[in-house]
This record gives structure tokens, sequence and C-alpha cells, in this order.
């Protein structure tokens, strides 16, 4: 299964390449700047001295390139963080609303449920983050959609992210306007991010991955990007349908419960999520999302 290429690059984009071609080292400005402010109140007169554009155009251009508004863009990042650290941690809702730019936890509590579908005190109490019980693993309930598959090694072209795993959007907006301004886009493109350390064992800040896409890696064009292959090999695909921030309770069943009991291990390999569609152009509970765990072949070692 493939993401088409709508599903890294907006349908509603309309620029061509020379006009990405010209625009990109200002709008990769603008995008690292939003993602290094995005507790602060985000002056348009300030991003547009950042891109070097005239305030009356530049908005309509980051329009056009990424078929979203910027205040689009910044209440979804927003909301994205609030809604991994409801899933992840303790931390009050009145300090989660507070940090995605909310006056008060009622109007936070209005429009994370209008984006995903569900007030956030419910989110973090029975969302699908939450940790499956005893009982219905013992008897055998399958939590998610999984499937063992043999997959050929898959050249991709990458961009490089330290850091919170959450974190790993300011990358693919990167990716997205690199292979954008060098005319890579391609049919049938698959956008994908290779996880090489365990949240649990590596401090945050250390973690490493890489946001990629597939599908333009043949091209000889040099565009600032690090050329990858995910390795050829077997693998345990899950299919998880949600908000990306209620995953964690897919690895969990993934690696505590379906592992242990089939008869696989895993291998050195990075995990790989690959992305069915696009959190610009769709909503939080319905982006589908595969889970590629990489697996040693013949079984358990004896």
């Amino acid at each position: 299964m493939s993401a088409s290429a709508d599903g890294l690059f907006p349908a509603r984009a309309v620029l061509g390449q020379e006009q990405w071609a010209r625009y990109e080292p200002r709008m990769r400005r603008v995008i690292a700047h939003v993602h290094d402010h995005l507790d602060a109140a985000l002056d348009l007169n300030a991003l547009a001295d950042i891109a070097c554009l005239s305030p009356h155009h530049w908005h309509r251009i980051y329009h056009a390139m990424y078929g979203e508004t910027l205040a689009h863009t910044v209440k979804r990042l927003r909301l994205h963080r609030a809604a991994g650290q409801l899933a992840c941690s303790s931390l009050p809702i009145v300090r989660v609303a507070s940090a995605a730019g909310y006056p008060s936890v009622q109007s936070f509590t209005r429009t994370f449920k209008s984006v995903y579908g569900q007030p956030p005190a419910r989110f973090r109490v029975a969302g699908q983050h939450r940790d499956f019980e005893l009982p219905d693993v013992a008897r055998g309930a399958a939590a998610f959609e999984i499937s063992v598959r043999q997959t050929e090694a898959l050249p991709v072209l990458a961009v490089e992210h330290c850091g919170s795993y959450m974190a790993i959007g300011r990358a693919f907006d990167l990716l997205f306007t690199r292979v954008a301004a060098a005319g890579l886009a391609r049919p049938g493109m698959r956008m994908l991010a290779l996880f090489f350390d365990d949240p649990d064992l590596v401090p945050e800040a250390s973690l490493r991955a890489q946001a990629a896409v597939a599908g333009c890696a043949d091209t000889a064009a040099d565009c600032g990007l690090l050329r990858s292959t995910i390795p050829a090999g077997a693998g345990a695909v899950l299919t998880h349908t949600g908000p990306y921030a209620s995953m964690r309770a897919a690895y969990r069943w993934l690696f505590g419960q379906w592992l242990p009991n089939s008869g696989f291990e895993p291998s050195n390999g990075p995990v790989v999520e690959e992305y069915l569609n696009s959190p610009r152009e769709t909503a939080p509970r319905d982006l589908r999302t595969l889970i590629h765990l990489p697996l040693r072949t013949g079984g358990l070692d004896t």
C-alpha cells in the first residue's frame, strides 16, 4: 500500500517548479521560525520580513505553496502537540490549553473536540492511547490489524531529525519544500518516517529519525537531501487509524503482546511508519498509518 503524491503534497498547492525553487529558501526560514516559536503570538509582518516578501503578498504565496493558511498551520501544529501531551503526560489540561495558545480550558475544549472528535479529558482517559487491559489480551482479542510481509529494498530521499518523535513534522515540512523545489514530485510517491531509537531507553533530545519520501530517489539531481535505503526483509505491518498521538498504544500492543506470541524476533533495522494520507487535509481521527517492524527470518533463535 502506498500514499498518492497528494498525500505528501497539498492538493491545493498551485505553484510550479520555478516558483517553488524561487521561494523555497524563504519559506524554509518561515517554517523554521514557526516551529521554533510555536508558543509565541506569530506576527504576520515579522514573518514577511523573515520571508523577505511584502506583507501584502507573502501569505498568499505561503497558502499557494502549502495548501493551507499560516493560521491553520499553527492551529494544527499546536493541537498536534497538545494531543501528544494529553496522551503521553500528566500535564494538567489547563496548562496544555495555555501552551496551545487558548485563553481558557473551555475554548481549548471546543476547538480540540471539533478537530479530534472528543474533548481533551475524554481523549486522555478513554482515547486509543490508553493501556490495553489484560483480560482482553488473555481472550486473544486482536487490537489492531497486522500481517507479516516480505518487502524489497526501498531507496528514499530523507531529512534527518533529532529530538522528540512527536516533532518530526518539522523535518517533513523541510522535506516537502525541498522535493517540490527540485521538481521531484511523482505520482505514487510514499511518505515515511524511519525511527532508529527506543524512546523508552534513549533521552528525548538524542532520539534519531528521518523524514523520507520514496518514489523519486532515482533522480540525479542534487537537492540537498540525504539518500538512504530501507533494507529488504520480512516485517510485521500494523495498520493504525486515528491521531498520531494515539499510536503509543499500537506500539505497546505490537511489542508487548503480538511480538512475544508471534514466533519472531525483531531485527536491528529501524521501525518505519508509512503515512497513507496527509494531516494537512485529513481529520486526525481519519489518519491512516502503517507501522513496519523489521523481523529476523527463521523465527526465534534456539
